[in-house]
């Protein structure tokens, strides 16, 4: 059976690199929307997935290819691994935010020079790559170091806990004990050792902080794979003999919109018109409540409108919160209402339910069939904490849309609905219908090991399918897009895997229709 049930109304004939590609969320829209793409991806239970489902794909580390590699790629996406950055603080996040944010003004001045040359660019290139590498090096041996160490002093608190167990301490008394790092005075008196022990275990705790602030400054390996796609748009754009990619896409979680700020004034100087978005998943028919940082750019003189939200945004009980921009300006309810669109009345944001019961209905009619249960009212206990309180589990009923779904999707328990009783059978979600939360077809192909991980870190399709529209297809009108979007979430929802095919690896070149070889 074909991808779509019937053509795009507008078939575009560009070719799409996408970088860090995952499983196959953006991969799939834009196959549905009639755009060929090419993945990179390292996971190899990932490319496993995408051989299942027919994507193109080379197998490896980003980092080992180049542009110049997929010279016939017109436009290029991903979304690259990150850190956490916080603009707040002086901790970890805050250092990792400042050395990315040093790098790209580093390439920002390279680029911007007055009579640049290649050369110079990918000098400095290649410094920032070097400084990287080294850092990891110095950083491999800290970890080393730091777990010797935290395995010495888990044989001490282990011990410890023994001791202070014969003492008749309770299980929160010895936590307690532990966590401030101080033996009671009753109990000195009592066990000799215990204080030479706690004074160990001091000892070895104030060196596991010591390593770990060194790693803290050292940085994090996700600091050089962040910035990639801006590398490979430099070197497309200043490459002799290259032509700069026609747009990029890119996205990640909402801390990385001061990254996105900053790639946006290099892409300007470019040549390229740039739009950074905090989109809400629910407020584009996905029945599930996640926030993405997406960075959207198009060369040449069009402007990119930020994408119209079609679905209500979903809100919990209690105070509206105050949602932070990407120029740190906070903004609440009377805001949002006013960034909308309100041409078109928005339609009520997708619950779980209604997503299962849809699918079901299109997984009976499907070449091979899948079983997606109909389970009577149910409520999903999360596997995480709320508030800080690890015992007490998010909730979320059926007739709301998902939390977030992350790789711990199938740990969630499914109740029957105000209780805190199983459900006798079907009490996790399928992998089937895991994805089908993150708006991937109830066909599509899971393969490899933790799935329910792929899963989490996917790209939600139907996102995808509206930042993809937006910005490759300019010219279409308003009702033309919209018609656009409508025949392609359609086919999404009944899309079918094409033969499997076999993932390429680095050097594997012969014949690929981006490589012009």
């Amino acid at each position: 059976m074909s991808h779509a049930c019937t053509p795009p109304s507008r078939p575009a004939n560009l070719s799409i690199l996408d970088l860090f590609a995952g499983p196959g969320g953006l991969d799939v829209a834009a196959d549905v929307l009639g755009y060929h793409v090419t993945g990179i991806e390292f996971d190899k239970d990932a490319c496993a997935t995408r051989s299942k489902a027919g994507m193109d794909t080379f197998y490896g580390d980003v980092r080992r290819y180049r542009a110049s590699f997929f010279p016939r790629a017109e436009v290029l996406t991903g979304g690259p691994p990150c850190q956490t950055f916080t603009v707040a603080g002086h901790g970890a996040g805050r250092k990792a935010l400042d050395q990315v944010l040093e790098y790209i003004q580093t390439l920002h001045d390279a680029v911007s020079a007055q009579d640049a040359r290649w050369e110079d660019i990918f000098r400095t290139w290649r410094r920032i790559s070097e400084d990287l590498r080294r850092k990891a090096v110095l950083a491999e041996g800290v970890k080393a170091k730091k777990r010797a160490v935290e395995k010495s002093r888990a044989v001490t608190r282990k011990r410890l806990r023994e001791i202070l167990r014969t003492h008749r301490n309770s299980p929160v008394e010895i936590k307690s004990i532990l966590r401030a790092l101080e033996v009671p005075g009753p109990l000195v008196r009592k066990a000799v050792e215990l204080d030479g022990l706690m004074a160990e275990f001091r000892t070895l705790s104030s060196e596991i902080d010591r390593f770990r602030a060194e790693l803290e400054e050292l940085g994090d390996e996700r600091t050089g794979l962040v910035l990639q796609p801006l590398w490979w748009v430099i070197e497309r754009s200043r490459r002799p003999g290259s032509t700069p990619y026609r747009a990029v896409v890119l996205e990640q979680v909402p801390t990385v919109m001061p990254v996105w700020k900053e790639y946006a004034r290099v892409l300007a100087t470019l040549g390229y018109r740039t739009q950074r978005q905090l989109m809400y998943t629910e407020a584009f028919g996905v029945p599930q409540t996640r926030k993405r940082a997406v960075l959207m750019a198009r060369l040449g003189e069009t402007d990119i409108p930020k994408v119209g939200e079609t679905h209500e945004r979903y809100r919990t009980r209690g105070p509206v919160t105050r949602e932070s921009d990407d120029d740190g300006y906070l903004w609440g309810e009377a805001d949002v209402e006013s960034r909308g669109e309100r041409d078109r009345p928005k339609e009520s944001w997708v619950s779980m339910d209604a997503a299962l019961k849809k699918a079901r209905a299109i997984a009976s009619e499907l070449t091979t069939p899948i079983d997606i249960p109909d389970r009577p009212a149910f409520t999903v206990v999360s596997n995480y904490g709320t508030g800080g309180d690890p015992e007490a589990r998010g909730r979320r009923d059926h007739d709301a849309p998902s939390a977030t779904v992350t790789g711990k999707v199938s740990r969630n328990r499914l109740v029957h609905k105000g209780t805190d009783t199983d459900l006798p059978s079907h009490e996790r979600f399928s992998f089937a219908e895991a994805g089908v939360l993150q708006t991937f077809p109830v066909a599509y192909p899971w393969h490899g090991s933790d799935q329910p991980q792929q899963i989490g870190n996917a790209v939600p399709p139907r996102l995808a399918l509206y930042v993809l529209r937006q910005v490759l297809e300019p010219d279409l009108t308003r009702d033309e897009a919209n018609a656009r979007l409508e025949q392609a979430v359609e086919d999404l929802e009944s899309w079918e895997p094409r033969e499997t095919v076999v993932v390429r690896e680095h050097g594997d070149w012969e014949g690929h229709p981006l490589t012009g070889r």
